[in-house]
């Protein structure tokens, strides 16, 4: 144990570092780190097992500061235990354009930050993942391998998000005790007193959730030494409540809600290094703290090393190796290729959801640490084959996850799952239902990080169900956020070809989104390469074509139809195919110009709305689909019904040449 003197000024520097850093960028969070200043000291210095100089040491325990607006405190800790990426000079530059240091945590920007976080209770909700992970590989490679703990530091605004409810539930379900989360409760937000909007009490929503919860003296190091302690026995996960003062240390602003998203003023630092006896200048730390950090940094160098011996005489040490370094098995594109042989010989006509169940049952044969799950959707996004047993409280040997209505939560924790590494995470929902978990879709994109969301229902193909399960503008929504591949493959042939590329990129993630409806081939004959991989390619072909007919997914189907009733009348029409048109846009000039064509008039075709097909087929160019929406009936109907028909396809072209 730390003797109190010197605890003190090592979380001190913490709160100067804190203080300095947003004083400077006259912008920021000061009072949470300066609050959580003890607890933290208390977990990096005594508890976490981290070496900075293996950043990416696969047994690490994770470490993730939910609360993300409160980035100097990660920022300081990173800095002061070594971390080689992060220096004063950063630190210096806080909220600053182009710095690593930004005004909340960026998940690549410096090693050691494990996660972007900043909208609040993404966090939470992403360390689920992380435990669910850990659990899942300890049960598959033994706790040899793995063998680690998650910490999450979280705030009131934290618990007070919806997406919190559904991370510590389905936590609490799954007994994931080996995450541990440690709420900063202050009573602060930005309009003040955390009474003015909620009085829940959070250690009774966590025991109903099956959590096991603690409540220490935020500022007592033995006291939150003893909670850690006795949250590692538990069999279930852990929250402990520190009770903290927001802007702990300044005289006329701690405990309010002034010190919590504000500078302190020039005169209130003074007054604060007064009261706590610190004579150091601004962004200058001791050499005595300086030293009892390192050396708090350099406790994890020899638990790294009798764990790289582990892995050293394992027999599973490539395959474990191979898992964490993101690499898929060898011959992975051999077995797509005989997978599309066969379709093109057996000519399936499916429901593009049952396509992608038929692609998943090859894929997950060939790539072991694919881990699936629904949002109770099971079997409607046919996400589960038949090397997915469930995953249960009890028996983490499956590959299947029953993530519940958590959509957003789901899409959260999967983000964990594969920043953890060792496993790709897959998971079905209703394309509609995308609205539920964008905000974590978009920080998959933002940390460039492979996970697939199956989305099904992908049409007023839908069925029944009326205009609130009709997605009519998520296509456009999804498409709109970058890096996020979007892709509404036409067959069975493009729906395996869209899973190899999602599967094979490691560095952004992917939505498929399927349909309910069986649709014919149009892929007939095998092709080697990957058409799908460029976005968009030209199906059927025609010599000096006056007629361009784009179409995605299902409206595919019509545009081939449509073209054969223009052959018919004399008129020259191709179809391009654009399974997704986030790569195509990112193809060379000379292949998208050559896509397009210059055929004088150009139609899009999909059942949505036509925000983004401009980009192909120009403002000028003719749409065919979705102007509104609102009818009920057989789903047979709708497409009539919305005018999205090969009738409607053939007259705007006619009309046009006319």
């Amino acid at each position: 144990m730390t003797s109190p003197e010197k605890h003190n000024r090592m979380a001190n520097a913490i709160r100067f570092l804190s203080m300095d850093a947003v004083e400077k960028a006259n912008s920021g969070h000061p009072g949470m780190p300066m609050g959580m200043a003890d607890v933290a000291t208390v977990l990096f210095t005594e508890f976490l097992n981290f070496d900075p100089k293996a950043p990416k040491w696969p047994n690490r325990d994770r470490f993730v500061l939910s609360a993300g607006h409160g980035s100097m405190l990660l920022y300081s800790l990173l800095y002061l235990t070594g971390y080689e990426d992060i220096t004063l000079d950063d630190i210096r530059n806080f909220r600053q354009i182009g710095a690593k240091t930004a005004g909340h945590p960026e998940y690549g920007h410096i090693e050691g930050i494990e996660t972007t976080t900043g909208p609040l209770g993404q966090g939470i909700a992403t360390s689920v993942g992380m435990a669910l992970a850990e659990k899942k590989l300890a049960d598959e490679f033994g706790k040899d391998l793995q063998n680690h703990y998650t910490y999450v530091i979280a705030g009131d605004g934290c618990l007070m998000e919806g997406i919190s409810q559904e991370a510590i539930s389905l936590a609490g379900h799954l007994k994931l005790n080996k995450l541990i989360v440690l709420w900063d409760d202050n009573g602060i937000s930005i309009d003040g007193a955390i009474s003015l909007a909620d009085s829940t009490d959070q250690h009774a929503r966590f025991r109903a959730s099956g959590w096991n919860t603690l409540a220490v003296d935020g500022h007592d190091p033995e006291a939150i030494a003893a909670a850690l302690r006795e949250a590692k026995t538990s069999e279930k996960p852990t929250m402990i409540a520190c009770k903290t003062v927001i802007g702990f240390g300044a005289p006329n602003k701690a405990g309010t809600h002034k010190v919590h998203g504000s500078p302190l003023g020039a005169e209130e630092i003074a007054a604060t290094r007064k009261a706590l006896g610190w004579e150091a200048e601004a962004f200058s730390v001791p050499e005595d703290v300086l030293s009892a950090w390192r050396e708090a940094g350099g406790r994890g160098a020899g638990l790294r090393a009798e764990w790289e011996k582990a892995l050293a005489a394992s027999d599973r040490k490539a395959e474990f190796s191979r898992r964490f370094d993101g690499k898929l098995p060898e011959g992975f594109d051999a077995v797509i290729a005989d997978y599309k042989k066969k379709l093109a010989d057996t000519k399936p006509t499916l429901a593009t959801r049952k396509a992608s169940e038929d692609a998943l049952e090859v894929i997950n044969g060939a790539v072991p640490e694919t881990i699936g799950g629904s949002a109770d959707l099971t079997g409607s996004n046919n996400t589960k084959t038949s090397q997915t047993a469930s995953i249960t409280p009890t028996n983490f040997a499956g590959r299947y996850i029953h993530y519940g209505i958590r959509e957003h939560g789901m899409a959260a924790a999967m983000n964990g799952i594969a920043l953890h590494g060792g496993l790709i995470p897959y998971s079905g929902g209703f394309l509609i239902f995308s609205d539920y978990c964008r905000p974590s879709i978009r920080l998959a994109a933002l940390m460039g990080i492979r996970v697939i969301h199956v989305l099904t229902h992908d049409s007023i193909g839908l069925g029944e169900d009326g205009p609130t399960h009709q997605p009519v503008e998520q296509m456009a929504a999804l498409r709109a956020i970058p890096n996020l591949m979007m892709f509404r493959p036409a067959d069975a042939t493009e729906t395996a070809e869209c899973w190899q590329v999602a599967i094979e990129h490691t560095d952004r993630p992917s939505g498929l989104a399927l349909t309910r409806q069986n649709l014919m081939p149009v892929r007939t004959t095998y092709v080697a390469e990957n058409l799908c991989a460029k976005g968009a390619y030209e199906l059927i072909g025609a010599d000096n074509a006056k007629v361009s007919i784009f179409a995605s997914g299902s409206e595919v189907e019509l545009a081939v139809k449509a073209q054969e009733a223009l052959a018919a009348k004399g008129i020259a029409a191709r179809v391009v195919s654009v399974p997704c048109m986030d790569l195509f846009f990112e193809q060379p000039e000379d292949y998208r110009k050559a896509v397009i064509g210059d055929a004088p008039v150009k139609i899009g075709v999909e059942a949505a709305i036509r925000q983004g097909w401009d980009a192909i087929i120009g403002s000028d160019g003719a749409f065919v689909g979705m102007a509104s929406f609102g009818a009920s009936g057989p789903y047979k109907e709708l497409y009539k019904h919305f005018g999205i028909t090969v009738e409607a396809i053939v007259e705007k072209a006619e009309a046009r040449l006319a």
